[in-house]
C-alpha cells in the first residue's frame, strides 16, 4: 500500500480517518475489511437524492463501495486541490476546477457557458441554483445536445410546418429547454407512416371497383357502416310483415310503448326512440330517406342519401332492398382493401398533404437538424457533469464519514445521515431515530441489536404527511412507556409531528432501570396481590349485602360474626414467626464488630438483591449493536458499531433543571402524609435497640455506668443485682440485697 491511513477507535472497532482528499482518492487503496459499510439505500437517508442517485451508477438504488470510489476518483480528479472536498461548500469556484485534463477543461467551459446564458459572466464561481433551470440554460439556443429539435430550429417555414406536422400526428418531445419538439425515432416513424400510406393508395387509384367514387367512396362507405345495421332490421322485418300480415302490428311497436314515452320528457336522440324501426313497417315497403322516418335517424338517413345513394343510384327519396343491396356490393371491393390500411398515423393529414411532404426534401432537412442538436451532446453532458461536480464538492465528504466511517455517528457533533431527528417522549428526547416502512418487518431484524426500541407513526395533520419512525432509548425507566404513548417528533428540517408509539421491543434502558428492578417488581407484586384480595373482599362484601338484600318479611338482620379463637392463634403464630426472624436477622446484624459496619450491611444487603439484575443488563448494554437496526433498513454495515453505556447515555437526554434554578417544593395539592411509616419506623428501631440489649451487644457500655442491669441478669441464670455507686458509701461498708 503506498498511502497510509489513520484510525481512530470509536464503537468498539478500529475506523478510517478521512482527515485529506488524499485519503478520498486512495480509497481504493482501503482494505473493504475496514469499511463501516458496504452499501447503503438511496432513499430514506437525510441526505441529497440526486446525489445517492450520480453516485449510483448503475441505478439500482443502493449505493456500493465501488461506486464510492469511483465518484471519489472522479471528483478529486477535477479539482486542483481536493482537500476541497473537505468544506462540503455549495458553491464551486471556477479556479478550483482542473482544466489540466481534457473532461475538467471542458466542465471549465460548460460552467463559464452556464453563467454567461444565465447573465452571470463575471461570477467567479457557480453553484446548484446556477444548474437547476436547465431550461433556461438552453434558452438561448434551440440546440442542445439532447437530440430534439423544435420547430423553431428550422430556418424556413416549410420545415417548420411539417416538425409541426410530426408533433400533430405522433406527439411531442421535451428539450432540455423546456420546448416541445420530436427526435429522431419520431422522425424516422413519421415518414415511413407517410410512405406506407401513399403506398397504399397508389393500389386503388385508378380502379373504379375500389373506389367507385374517387376520393369520396371513404365518406361513402363510412354513412353505409353508420346505418347498415339498422337499415337491415327494417328490411327483415318488412320481409316478416310479408310472411304473416299478424305480425306487423308487433313489429312497428305497441301503442302501450308509445305511452310510456310520452310520460317522459322526451328528446329526437333518446335512447328509446333509437331502438325504434326507422320507419313504419309493411310489406315489400321501401325505406324512406326523407319523409315518415324515426326522428332519431333522420340526419343519418340524410347523410346516407347524399354520400352514398345519390352518387352510386341516382337521386332517389327511397330505396328498396334491392337497392340497398346494389349499395353494398358497389362498395365492398372497397371495404376489402380497407382492411388492409397501413399509415393510418398519418392519416390524419389527407392523403394530398402526405404526398406533398414525400415530395419535398423537408425528411433531409430535419434529418440534418437532429444531427446538429446531437453534435452538441458532448458540450451539454458536461453541463450535466458541472451539476455532478458541484454536488460532489458539497456531499461527498458528509457521504464518506457516514459510509467509510461512522464519524459523524460517533462524534456526537453532526447528526448522522441515518438519523431522522429527535423524539420528545416522557420526559427525555431520543436522538437515534431512523425511520421505517414496516414496524413488524423492520423489528425481525432490528430486535437482535439489543437495544429498547419504541416504532412511533407520526403525523403531521397541518399538511397531512405521515412517517413511521424507530427510536431507541438508552436512558431512564420503561415504567411509564406503552404502546399509545404520545410525543412530538421534530425532523431535521425541524418539523413537528405527533408521534404515538405503535410497537415495543423491549429489552435494559440502563444500569439505573436495572438497579431498581427487582425492588420495583417486588412493589408491583405486592401491589397486585393487594388489589386481588381486594378485589376478593368487595366481591364477599358484595355478595353478602345482595344476601341480605334478599331477605324478605323484614326479619331480624344476621348476627355479626364472632372473631374465631383459630384466627387469633393464627395471627399470634404468624407475628411470633415474624418476630423470631426479625430477632434472628438483628442478632446477626449486632454480632459484626465494629458497630460502624452495620450501616454497610444494610448497603451490602441492597446491592446483594440489585446486582444480579445490574450485571445481566450491563452486560446486554455493552452488547448494544448499530448493526442489525441499520441492517433491517436496507444497509451492509461491516462492523459491529456497539452503542456501549456511556455512548448510548449520550444518545437519549432525561430532564434536567438548568443550573442556577430555583424550586418551590411546596405542593398545594400533595397528598396528606400518613403517620404510620413514621411509626413503622420508631418500631423499626426500638425493635433493634431491644435486639442488640437482648443479645448482650450493649453490656460492655452498661458496666460502665454507676448502676447497670445486664440482659443476663434479667433472663439468665443470675440474681438480679444492682451495685450501687461505690463512691456513695462509707469506707468499709458494704451492702447485699437478697435475691428475688
Amino acid at each position: 500500500m503506498s498511502h497510509t491511513w489513520k484510525f481512530f477507535r470509536a464503537g468498539g472497532f478500529d475506523q478510517v480517518k478521512l482527515e485529506s482528499g488524499a485519503d478520498l482518492a486512495n480509497l481504493d487503496q482501503l482494505d473493504q475489511k475496514l469499511w463501516v459499510a458496504l452499501a447503503c439505500p438511496t432513499r430514506g437517508l437525510e441526505f441529497d437524492n440526486r446525489t445517492l442517485d450520480l453516485v449510483d451508477a448503475d441505478k439500482d438504488g443502493r449505493v456500493r463501495v465501488p461506486e464510492v470510489i469511483a465518484a471519489a476518483k472522479w471528483a478529486t480528479g477535477l479539482l486542483k486541490t481536493p482537500d476541497d472536498l473537505l468544506k462540503g461548500s455549495p458553491s464551486l469556484s471556477l479556479a478550483a476546477i482542473n482544466d489540466a485534463t481534457p473532461e475538467g477543461k471542458q466542465i471549465l467551459a460548460s460552467a463559464k457557458q452556464i453563467l454567461a446564458n444565465l447573465g452571470k459572466a463575471d461570477s467567479a464561481a457557480i453553484d446548484l441554483e446556477d444548474t437547476a433551470d436547465t431550461a433556461k440554460i438552453f434558452a438561448a439556443t434551440n440546440f442542445n445536445g439532447d437530440g430534439i429539435i423544435p420547430a423553431d430550429a428550422a430556418s424556413d417555414d416549410v420545415t417548420k410546418a411539417v416538425i409541426a406536422d410530426i408533433m400533430a400526428c405522433l406527439g411531442i418531445e421535451t428539450d432540455r429547454s423546456g420546448k416541445p419538439g420530436i427526435g429522431q425515432a419520431k422522425a424516422d416513424t413519421f415518414f415511413a407512416e407517410a410512405q406506407a400510406h401513399s403506398d397504399w393508395w397508389k393500389q386503388a387509384e385508378g380502379d373504379k371497383t375500389v373506389l367507385p367514387l374517387g376520393e369520396a367512396t371513404a365518406a361513402a362507405s363510412a354513412v353505409v357502416k353508420a346505418v347498415k345495421v339498422k337499415v337491415d332490421d327494417f328490411f327483415a322485418r318488412c320481409r316478416l310483415a310479408a310472411f304473416d300480415a299478424r305480425a306487423i302490428a308487433a313489429l312497428n311497436r305497441q301503442e302501450s310503448e308509445y305511452l310510456a314515452l310520452a310520460a317522459k320528457e322526451l328528446t329526437i336522440t333518446s335512447a328509446e326512440i333509437a331502438n325504434f324501426p326507422l320507419a313504419q313497417i309493411a310489406a315489400g315497403k321501401a325505406l324512406p330517406l326523407a319523409d315518415g322516418v324515426n326522428p332519431a335517424w333522420a340526419v343519418a338517413l340524410a347523410a346516407l342519401q347524399a354520400a352514398a345513394v345519390k352518387p352510386l343510384l341516382g337521386d332517389k327519396n327511397s330505396i328498396t332492398e334491392a337497392d340497398w343491396a346494389a349499395v353494398n356490393a358497389k362498395l365492398a371491393p372497397f371495404e376489402t382493401w380497407s382492411t388492409g390500411k397501413v399509415g393510418a398515423m398519418v392519416e390524419k393529414l389527407g392523403l394530398k398533404r402526405v404526398r406533398e411532404i414525400l415530395a419535398g426534401d423537408t425528411k433531409i432537412k430535419i434529418i440534418a437538424l437532429i444531427a446538429k442538436d446531437k453534435a452538441l451532446e458532448p458540450e451539454a453532458n458536461a453541463i450535466a457533469a458541472v451539476e455532478k461536480l458541484i454536488r460532489f464538492n458539497r456531499d461527498l465528504y458528509t457521504l464518506c464519514v457516514n459510509f467509510v466511517s461512522f464519524k459523524n455517528f460517533y462524534s456526537r457533533k453532526i447528526p448522522a445521515i441515518f438519523q431522522a431527528g429527535r423524539l420528545f417522549l416522557d420526559q427525555r428526547s431520543c436522538d437515534l431515530c431512523l425511520t421505517v416502512e414496516d414496524a413488524g418487518k423492520h423489528a425481525t431484524m432490528a430486535g437482535l441489536a439489543g437495544a429498547y426500541l419504541a416504532y412511533v407513526d407520526c403525523v403531521r395533520k397541518a399538511t397531512g404527511e405521515k412517517l413511521s419512525i424507530l427510536a431507541i432509548l438508552s436512558q431512564g425507566d420503561d415504567d411509564n412507556l406503552m404502546v399509545g404513548r404520545n410525543g412530538i417528533f421534530y425532523d431535521r428540517k425541524g418539523r413537528d409531528f405527533d408521534a404515538t408509539i405503535t410497537k415495543i421491543v423491549a429489552n435494559p434502558i440502563s444500569v439505573r432501570q436495572a438497579f431498581w428492578a427487582p425492588y420495583k417488581k417486588l412493589a408491583r407484586f405486592i401491589e397486585a396481590q393487594v388489589a386481588k384480595r381486594a378485589a376478593s373482599a368487595d366481591a364477599a362484601a358484595t355478595a353478602n349485602l345482595q344476601s341480605a338484600a334478599s331477605v324478605t318479611g323484614g326479619g331480624a338482620p344476621p348476627a355479626p360474626s364472632k372473631i374465631d379463637t383459630g384466627t387469633l392463634a393464627a395471627i399470634g403464630l404468624v407475628l411470633t414467626t415474624l418476630m423470631g426472624a426479625l430477632g434472628m436477622i438483628f442478632t446477626k446484624i449486632f454480632d459484626i464488630k465494629p458497630v460502624w459496619e452495620i450501616p454497610l450491611v444494610f448497603i451490602g444487603l441492597l446491592f446483594a438483591v440489585s446486582m444480579p439484575s445490574v450485571v445481566m443488563a450491563w452486560l446486554q448494554l455493552r452488547k448494544r449493536n448499530l448493526g442489525p437496526i441499520l441492517d433491517a433498513n436496507g444497509w451492509a454495515v461491516n462492523a459491529k458499531a456497539k452503542m456501549n453505556v456511556p455512548f448510548g447515555a449520550s444518545l437519549t437526554q432525561i430532564a434536567v433543571l438548568p443550573p442556577g434554578s430555583q424550586r418551590d417544593l411546596h405542593d398545594p395539592f400533595a397528598e396528606k402524609k400518613s403517620p404510620w411509616p413514621k411509626i413503622i419506623a420508631v418500631l423499626v428501631v426500638l425493635a433493634a435497640v431491644g435486639g442488640g440489649w437482648y443479645c448482650g451487644k450493649f453490656d460492655k457500655v452498661l458496666t460502665r455506668l454507676p448502676g447497670h442491669l445486664t440482659t443476663r441478669d434479667v433472663f439468665g441464670t443470675n440474681a438480679w443485682s444492682y451495685t450501687p455507686p461505690t463512691n456513695s458509701l462509707p469506707s468499709g461498708v458494704t451492702t447485699n440485697l437478697p435475691a428475688k
